[in-house]
């Protein structure tokens, strides 16, 4: 009877999926990364309201934009809700609202910015760091205090700031959801299964952003590059973006897995290895095509190791994400 009694305990413990990817994952990444962006976001607000003047905001911004590139990838759950996702980073924007947005607010002198409720009711694209980096990188280096552009920046940054704290608050009531996976009254996650299925399909969709967008999208074609289609090329942060976010797709990764990666890790080295030997920071060179190339097809590589052994090691496939149809 002892014998069966250990026996039966053994495949249930088989039958049931670990939960340890799940709280790797939020204790050593997720939610780490959500309290760095509500930071960086609340460090940029103060920096705005101190003055507008380029030279002091530009720091803070790339800041706050190299936070937003540690968790873009988690586009389910509090980041989904509300569109909070676009109204930080709107990109990839196919039809230009962002300089329509922008330009309408400034032209019209909108009053909205003045009130914190109202403009966190605006166009996501006439917000978040894309509205922003226009606002600082094609305008006056040096604004006025009471001029329409620095409150325009102003309302921009305190909004982030909002959004951070909220994303912050938020993650850590849906972190207790995705530990609860599967008990009684959890309706979000009927299963640990689905949790961890969350997270792997961030990751995965993640890579395929970076490799299909941040780097395909200025590719273009050989006869037909598109330069000016990189993320963020005002702010020069178009390669820096790939790097940060390889950088944190590496580490939900880990997290993620219990035993070793070798094939990931080597991946992962690699795709960043390529990554630093480019002398591009806006992806436009075409002297360096070949080299952007052999970096997106490198992603394309970390891709088919994450899900040989992370995927198949949790019995994970990709399920549907947010960015899908983009």
């Amino acid at each position: 009877m002892r014998h069966l009694s250990l026996v039966a305990c053994l495949a249930a413990l088989l039958a049931g999926p670990a939960t340890a990817g799940t709280d790797d994952a939020l204790d050593r990444h997720v939610l780490p990364a959500m309290e760095t962006f509500a930071e960086e976001t609340a460090d940029l607000s103060r920096t705005a309201a101190a003055g507008c003047g380029a030279e002091a905001l530009r720091p803070a911004y790339h800041a706050a934009f190299d936070a937003w590139m540690g968790i873009s990838h988690l586009r389910f759950g509090p980041l989904e809700t509300g569109g909070r996702a676009l109204a930080i980073g709107f990109w990839p924007d196919t039809r230009g609202f962002v300089a329509r947005s922008v330009n309408g607010l400034l032209q019209d002198a909108d009053p909205v910015v003045s009130d914190p409720e109202g403009f966190a009711e605006v166009s996501v694209a006439g917000r978040g760091l894309f509205a922003l980096e226009r606002l600082l990188f094609e305008g006056d280096e040096v604004l006025a205090d009471d001029s329409y552009a620095c409150a325009y920046i102003r309302a921009v940054a305190t909004d982030l700031a909002r959004t951070g704290q909220a994303l912050q608050a938020d993650w850590s009531d849906h972190a207790a959801l995705m530990r609860s996976a599967g008990e009684d009254g959890n309706t979000v996650y009927l299963s640990p299964r689905e949790a961890e299925q969350a997270l792997y399909t961030a990751l995965i969709t993640g890579l395929e952003f970076t490799g299909d967008q941040r780097l395909g999208r200025p590719l273009g074609t050989f006869d037909r590059p598109r330069p000016t289609r990189a993320e963020a090329r005002r702010s020069g942060r178009s390669l820096r973006n790939v790097g940060l976010s390889l950088e944190a797709l590496r580490g939900l990764a880990r997290s993620l897995s219990d035993v070793p990666i070798p094939q990931t890790e080597a991946a992962f080295a690699d795709a960043l290895s390529v990554a630093e030997g480019l002398d591009d920071p806006v992806l436009a060179d075409p002297a360096g095509r070949l080299k952007v190339e052999i970096l997106q097809q490198r992603v394309e590589l970390v891709k088919t190791a994450v899900a040989a052994e992370i995927g198949a090691a949790l019995g994970l496939s990709t399920g549907f994400n947010a960015t899908d149809g983009d």
